[in-house]
């Protein structure tokens, strides 16, 4: 145990050291961090020994993702939100479905060995966005705004949206409910996920702020623990939020949309020792994903599973991003990039694991799919942001300067 805290303690030293270097580079942290796991862990040179199973590897991801959820969220331009929400609503509501149907349509084509609910499972991990992986772009001033907000709003949403008809078809593959009962208890759960987990983001994050403030007009907390309450307010609506059975990623997501609301011109200070955080945990996630899963999974790879994890990362996705699109004041080219900037990751592979949980027959192909899908992604996204927002960036001015 020792050895893997010292290794690890000395590999986020040296990364902090450069880590603003590497982010002008093609590298991505994630990159960086699979790569230091892979080559460390039980494939590589050994130094690496996790005793970690699927379910503390869920938790971790879980965690990592409900504090950068809720971060994300705080930054959020809530003006120029309001003035394109039609974006993040197109998303949600119509390119979401679709690319589920995209999903099932391909798997149906390249992976026959899985039954039809097998494939609706895979689609519906690989669906949603990872909010840590697209914060480059999200978080990039040369992104115009409204595509910033529409991928920030939707990665924050869109595994929310997922988990019910997770649990559904999860549900269905385990107790083969008829396509009656399936229908009311995707209602149900859609219900539940979602309303609870707005429910506690909004009562959660209104009393903590209301009592952050007056602790403050009260001189009651020191500025070292002033930094903390962001942490604990992300993990509270996301504990809760799953206690209560509803949806811990948007209880996070919604209650940071209300804190950075609410905090306002104090936003920018209190979330620094959260981003923090966030990147601790995130470096933590990547390494041991890489050292565990990603090493003897390499040994598996077919070159069915490696087509479907290429068209997820693109048709499947930038086709329903552009079809959802249509007739917006998104450019044809803001549609392609915003259908390209749709990383895997964290909810992939939390939802993996509660696949896995429930022994579904085809599991390990699924697992084998999701794995090679989040690696492709990190890749892929990782060395594409920066080239491709200076792309945008200068056919945004050259219009600009045009009209």
């Amino acid at each position: 145990m020792y050895e893997n805290l010292f290794i690890l303690a000395v590999f986020v030293l040296l990364y902090s050291l450069v880590s603003k270097r590497i982010g002008r580079l093609w590298l991505s942290g994630p990159i960086v961090f699979i790569v230091f796991g892979l080559v460390t862990g039980s494939v590589g040179l050994g130094l690496l020994s996790f005793q970690i199973n699927g379910e503390q590897l869920r938790v971790l991801a879980e965690l990592t993702l409900a504090i950068v959820l809720f971060t994300d969220a705080s930054g959020a331009n809530l003006t120029v939100l309001e003035r394109n929400r039609q974006v993040p609503i197109r998303l949600l509501l119509v390119g979401l479905p679709l690319t589920i149907i995209l999903g099932i349509a391909a798997g149906r084509l390249l992976l026959p060995g899985l039954t039809l609910l097998e494939i609706a499972i895979l689609a519906t991990m690989l669906a949603p966005t990872d909010a840590a992986l697209g914060s480059t772009v999200v978080t990039d001033s040369r992104v115009p705004a409204a595509i910033r907000e529409g991928l920030n709003v939707e990665s924050g949403l869109n595994d929310g949206f997922c988990v019910p008809i997770l649990l559904l078809l999860l549900t269905l593959a385990g107790e083969a409910q008829t396509v009656q009962g399936g229908a009311a208890l995707a209602f149900s759960l859609v219900l539940r996920e979602i309303g609870i987990g707005l429910g506690v983001g909004v009562v959660i994050t209104s009393f903590g702020a209301q009592a952050l403030k007056a602790s403050v007009a009260r001189g009651w907390i020191s500025e070292a623990w002033r930094q903390v309450i962001v942490v604990a307010l992300a993990l509270s609506c996301f504990a809760l939020a799953q206690v209560l059975g509803g949806s811990g990623f948007i209880a996070s997501f919604s209650g940071g949309l209300l804190f950075g609301a609410l905090a306002k011109r104090h936003t920018e200070e209190l979330l620094g020792a959260a981003d923090g955080i966030g990147n601790t945990f995130s470096l933590a996630t990547w390494v041991v994903f890489g050292a565990v899963f990603v090493g003897p999974a390499l040994g598996h790879l077919r070159w069915a599973v490696v087509a479907y994890a290429v068209l997820s990362l693109t048709v499947v996705r930038m086709l329903p991003v552009f079809l959802s699109l249509l007739g917006s004041e998104v450019p044809t080219s803001g549609a392609l990039f915003m259908g390209w900037f749709g990383p895997r990751g964290l909810a992939s592979i939390v939802f993996i694991v509660m696949v896995v949980d429930t022994h579904t027959p085809g599991q390990y192909t699924l697992a084998m799919t999701v794995a090679c899908t989040v690696c492709l992604s990190i890749l892929a996204h990782g060395i594409s942001a920066n080239p491709l927002i200076d792309a945008l960036a200068r056919r945004s001015g050259n219009e600009a300067s045009r009209s």
